[in-house]
């Protein structure tokens, strides 16, 4: 009998007859069988269920709002109790009515200028050749500090071969800082002649444009306004640089306010050139953009020569290189002097040359030192 054939039985416990397991009784001696107990599965063990309370969401929300001010009223009867509760004081509200502003610019920012510590002296043996021009320029000073450290007469004569110079060190000349050269718009903005006007009752945008002979649209350029509403009390700026022609058959111009001085760069003051090869080149700060009839004029005076030997050039750069037929042609040292100064062409001459006229202030002048064709001396200042 395969396993898969075989039925559940069980043996009748009276006679021992195997019998089916669903019998209930036994065919040989006769026994009821007593159907077994079905069993049911255990149920689970569940403690005591708690009492649920169930609400909807607004009314937990409202009980929520009503615990909280609950706790509100709570601290603020026990702060005022205490005295640290101050009843708020009724302040009137003001209206706040539109008025329009002018927008502000930016200042530049100074700019910190480096400071200088002197330098000791340095003391010099005078030689055979020497001149206080050579000496100066060997050690990078100018004539007057020697002469002034060592209580020399002005035209440096006594000199003495052996005697002791005291020599100042040589002072750097500080490089322009950045802001000092005004770049084209800023230069011509200061250059620009302004005044102040305050809005009065009544006033208009055209009518003060008209009083001023400016246009509305230069006023409204300098003050940053976007409209040509105004307001009593307002501060306009009114730019006079800007005024419209003069009508009439002969408008006259109006000249445009003087430039500042330039700012002379290199050489510095007191360089010597000995060498014969040397090529001079002056150079200066800009003022601002010159205009079509405007400007450099440099001069160049040798002081030693006494002669009035002069050079004069006029040019629209910020340099200048010195011609060499201006080198002086004997073998002494010359202290030669340079300023620049704007000018403005106003006409021209009966030969077809240019007027000019001043258009600013002079520079403070420079000196240097320029040794002639001829050999530079022999002895060589040691320090």
């Amino acid at each position: 009998m395969s396993p898969e054939n075989t039925s559940a039985t069980k043996i009748c416990p009276t006679c021992g007859t195997r019998l089916t397991e669903n019998a209930t009784r036994c065919l040989v001696c006769g026994r009821n069988f007593v159907p077994a107990p079905t069993k049911s599965p255990a149920k689970a063990i569940k403690g005591p269920k708690m009492p649920e309370v169930t609400i909807s969401l607004p009314v937990a929300l409202g009980l929520l709002l009503l615990v909280l001010a609950i706790g509100a009223a709570v601290v603020y009867f026990v702060l005022q109790g205490t005295g640290r509760v101050v009843e708020p004081t009724v302040t009137p509200t003001v209206t706040v009515t539109a008025t329009a502003t002018p927008t502000p610019t930016t200042s530049p920012t100074a700019t910190a200028i480096p400071t200088f510590t002197p330098l000791p002296t340095l003391e010099y043996i005078v030689k055979s050749g020497d001149y206080c021009s050579t000496i100066a320029g060997f050690f990078n000073v100018s004539v007057n500090s020697i002469i002034l450290m060592n209580n020399l007469p002005t035209d440096c004569s006594s000199l003495v071969i052996g005697q002791k110079l005291f020599i100042p060190q040589p002072t750097p000349t500080a490089s322009p800082q950045p802001s000092s050269t005004l770049s084209g718009v800023q230069a011509t903005d200061a250059a620009c002649e302004k005044i102040e006007y305050t809005v009065a009752e009544n006033d208009t945008l055209g009518g003060i444009a008209r009083n001023y002979n400016v246009s509305m649209d230069s006023i409204k350029e300098y003050n940053g306004m976007t409209s040509d509403i105004v307001y009593q009390g307002q501060q306009l700026t009114i730019p006079l640089c800007e005024r419209l022609p003069t009508p009439g058959p002969t408008s006259t111009p109006t000249p445009p306010p003087p430039y500042s001085a330039p700012n002379l760069l290199l050489p510095a003051d007191g360089t010597a050139f000995a060498n014969s090869a040397d090529s001079i080149t002056l150079q200066w700060a800009s003022v601002g953009t010159l205009r079509d009839n405007e400007s450099y004029m440099v001069t160049v005076e040798d002081i030693t020569e006494g002669t009035g030997r002069r050079l004069t050039q006029y040019v629209t750069d910020t340099k200048l290189i010195i011609p060499a037929t201006f080198r002086p042609n004997d073998t002494v040292p010359h202290i030669i002097r340079w300023t620049v100064t704007t000018v403005r062409q106003t006409s021209t001459d009966k030969e077809g040359q240019p007027v000019w006229v001043s258009a600013g202030a002079v520079s403070t002048p420079r000196v240097f030192t320029w040794w002639g064709t001829g050999s530079a001396p022999v002895n060589t200042p040691a320090p």
